[in-house]
């Protein structure tokens, strides 16, 4: 998909001419079109061999049957081992106890900040928790004044309360999967904090549309700090004149107490085979060759994508980048939300309710109980379904939802 799919196209030279046999094709798509069209491919029993697929797609294409299981393949292979990879983002290829995705790429989240106004502020680094965090923000702000915020954080994404949720200890949804948690006191210790930072002047109550310049407005200073991902840092470095490393930075977020960074989402893309495909091990052996840590390393440089291999970290234009360590640091605290096929149109209600309680429109608590309510409903087949399983009637089995 998308930039990705011009890159691997200059490294599938190096894999024909290692498999002379072998002929690959490669179909990009764009990111808008690509969840759509695979499903297409897959009721049309057209789907490709191999294909890059979002983390949070996996779960809704093993619903479908449309994966292959790859256990026994990891198995045999020489080349490839669990443990060379960041635990959290393999974690989220695992459904049911059963693997359907390798990491080609990973991404998560953390602080993009101005380190010069920080320390202007009197912090010389990030704080590692909460409070510290808070208490430097309110530093921030009182040197800032009413024309400019500590921080930005989108009203209109859902991602910034969900990792505070998690960072709270918080499961998201309860009862295997089939209800919303987000009523209860982790997910709202999160919530609290995530909806004070607007209330006490911190963060401006606008989406990221309303923006007009990010990079521009970073730079003069409109916010001070920004939770982001790794795609940012080629645009950071692109179009902010601060000199990076000195005049911004990146850092893990901070985590709810304890002077420890606190865990971020688990996201990239991975590689994926599907059923009916009838060329099943010249698959593997490209999903081998691109994981294989020097390609992953040759990707980086093509594409700004960061390798899901710990060993191809082992390269000093990542691992001596503070920008890019920032992130292997905060890839080592990273969990997979909800591993279900209905957790998109979750996000989406995350969002509405969100952004309902930042800008006035509901309470808190009205907030949460009605997202938990629209997530009972959304999930009301799963609870279903699992209530079949659990009386022994025949259902949907291997790994359907």
């Amino acid at each position: 998909m998308g930039r990705e799919g011009e890159v691997v196209q200059e490294l599938i030279r190096s894999f024909e001419a290692d498999n002379p046999g072998i002929r690959v094709e490669v179909q990009q798509i764009p990111w808008s079109a690509a969840h759509e069209k695979l499903l297409t491919a897959h009721v049309g029993r057209s789907t490709p061999d191999i294909a890059q697929l979002g983390n949070t797609w996996i779960a809704e294409f093993v619903a479908l049957r449309a994966l292959e299981p790859l256990d026994s393949l990891i198995g045999r292979s020489e080349r490839m081992d669990p443990a060379s990879y960041f635990s959290g983002v393999w974690s989220t290829n695992v459904i049911d106890d059963r693997l359907y995705g390798v990491p080609w790429y990973v991404d998560t989240r953390l602080l993009f900040y101005r380190k010069d106004i920080l320390e202007e502020a009197g912090y010389a680094e990030m704080p590692r928790d909460w409070s510290t965090w808070r208490t430097a923000m309110d530093a921030i702000q009182e040197r800032a004044g009413p024309e400019s915020f500590a921080v930005f954080l989108p009203a209109n994404e859902p991602t910034q309360a969900v990792i505070l949720g998690l960072q709270s200890g918080s499961k998201l949804l309860d009862e295997n999967a089939t209800r919303g948690a987000f009523s209860e006191p982790p997910f709202r210790r999160g919530f609290d904090f995530y909806l004070d930072l607007f209330r006490s002047g911190l963060a401006p109550p606008v989406g990221n549309t309303e923006i007009a310049n990010l990079y521009q407005e970073f730079e003069r200073g409109y916010f001070a700090m920004y939770i982001t991902g790794p795609w940012n840092l080629g645009e950071f470095r692109r179009r902010v004149s601060l000199p990076p490393g000195k005049g911004w930075g990146t850092a893990p977020l901070p985590g709810p107490s304890g002077g420890e960074d606190g865990v971020s989402l688990a996201g990239g893309a991975s590689l994926v085979l599907f059923r009916d495909s009838k060329r099943k091990e010249a698959a593997w052996r490209l999903v081998e060759y691109l994981s294989r840590p020097e390609v992953q390393r040759e990707f980086y440089r093509l594409s700004g994508d960061l390798p899901s291999r710990l060993d191809a970290w082992e390269d000093e234009l990542l691992i001596g980048d503070p920008l890019a360590r920032a992130f292997f640091d905060q890839l080592q605290r990273v969990v997979p939300t909800p591993k279900i096929p209905e957790w998109e149109q979750i996000l989406s209600r995350i969002t509405v309710y969100a952004e309902a309680a930042i800008r006035g429109a509901l309470s808190p608590e009205e907030a949460l109980q009605a997202l938990d309510r629209d997530v009972d409903e959304i999930l009301e087949k799963r609870r279903w379904l699992l209530e079949r399983r659990a009386e022994g009637e025949p259902g949907n089995g291997g790994g359907e939802r």
